[in-house]
């Protein structure tokens, strides 16, 4: 799912919300904590982006056609997006 940078960063005021509501953390700079939490979650959907589209290339690549949609897929699909993006350090 892409997400716009107003919606970006409306999620990162909720996160820097919460996180000060909650005194997770101490922040001595909050205008620079909000922005390492923007830049973070601006990476983070870059690189879900690239692999996104790295695993659909993937499995249009095989000889067998994979419909997408389809069960198979779908499995094909959740698998190697999750290998990919444990390989860029994002494991769930």
């Amino acid at each position: 799912m892409k997400f716009s940078e107003d919606r970006i960063r409306h999620i990162s005021h909720l996160i820097f919300d919460d996180l000060k509501k909650k005194s997770c953390i101490e922040m001595t700079n909050e205008a620079a904590v909000l922005n390492d939490i923007k830049r973070m979650l601006f990476n983070y959907f870059k690189v879900e982006d690239q692999v996104d589209d790295f695993v659909r290339q993937k499995i249009r690549s095989y000889s067998r056609m994979i419909a997408e949609g389809s069960r198979e897929w779908d499995v094909m699909y959740d698998k190697l997006f999750q290998e990919e993006m444990t390989k860029k350090g994002f494991s769930s």
